[in-house]
């Protein structure tokens, strides 16, 4: 079991809800990921009236808990701003605190990342923040109250995967006691594997699912690697070798002449 903020779930994968071909296939993703927490943008549920209504009861009637995102906020100031609105919206005190730093890259602005994170930590929100790899970043998120780390694996939406391995395996060793969730630049199911196969205690994903052919195959097949990545962490992963070690013993072997 995964302990995020003193709540128990059982799946290490969380999904996006946005970017889906319908409602429907968003609806029968979620339910093929087998997870516990959808992700929502606060500009996503309201974006009008009705509609907006529709997708708010389309989230409840999944059955899972909602993280509210800040996603498209610029400044600490949006993002506070946002994440109060989405308290009221969504009833939870759970935010994914994104600040967008850069156009191209989506990279967040650290320095209003750790601004709006100590505010809002100290107004009683329990902050997920999307941040960096940079374990100096990490230490000011932990210093300023957050139980929980999402770095990226490579910028939003790219679906590179994990571009820095090693930056990875350090925050992992840095923070061996605090829930780590990759989040960002997924592509494959194979990456969601080899993240969690260094350790990682979840990963969140949405365009790798969404944008899929067959959204809903391709989100049995990441909650599967999850599941993969996971239990071979847990089952002690062979390190590479320099040289080549025979597998079948040659003690005893037979000798014909």
């Amino acid at each position: 079991m995964l302990d995020i903020y003193g709540v128990e779930v059982s799946s290490r994968l969380l999904l996006g809800t946005a970017r889906y071909p319908s409602p429907k296939v968003m609806a029968d993703a979620v339910r093929a990921a087998r997870t516990e927490i959808i992700t929502v943008s606060l500009r996503r549920e309201s974006a009008g009236g009705k509609a907006g209504a529709a997708f708010l009861d389309l989230i409840v009637g999944l059955g899972v808990r909602v993280l509210p995102n800040t996603a498209g906020c610029h400044s600490a100031r949006e993002a506070i701003v946002t994440a109060q609105m989405a308290r009221e919206v969504f009833d939870t005190n759970w935010i994914k605190l994104e600040v967008i730093g850069h156009h191209d890259t989506l990279q967040p602005d650290v320095f209003e990342l750790v601004e709006a994170a100590r505010t809002l930590c100290d107004d009683g929100f329990e902050v997920f923040p999307y941040t960096t790899d940079d374990l100096v970043v990490a230490e000011h998120l932990v210093e300023a109250g957050c139980q929980v780390l999402m770095p990226w694996c490579a910028p939003i939406g790219s679906a590179m995967g994990p571009v820095d391995l090693p930056a990875l395996r350090a925050m992992r060793a840095h923070f061996p006691d605090m829930p780590l969730i990759v989040d960002a630049g997924l592509g494959r199911p194979s990456h969601a594997a080899a993240v969690m196969e260094l350790g990682y205690d979840a990963v969140l994903l949405n365009t790798a699912v969404a944008m899929a052919g067959d959204p809903v195959a391709m989100a049995t097949a990441f909650a599967d690697a999850v599941d993969a990545g996971r239990i071979a962490f847990g089952a002690g992963l062979l390190e590479p070798r320099d040289m080549a070690v025979p597998s079948t013993p040659v003690i005893g072997k037979a000798v014909f002449s």
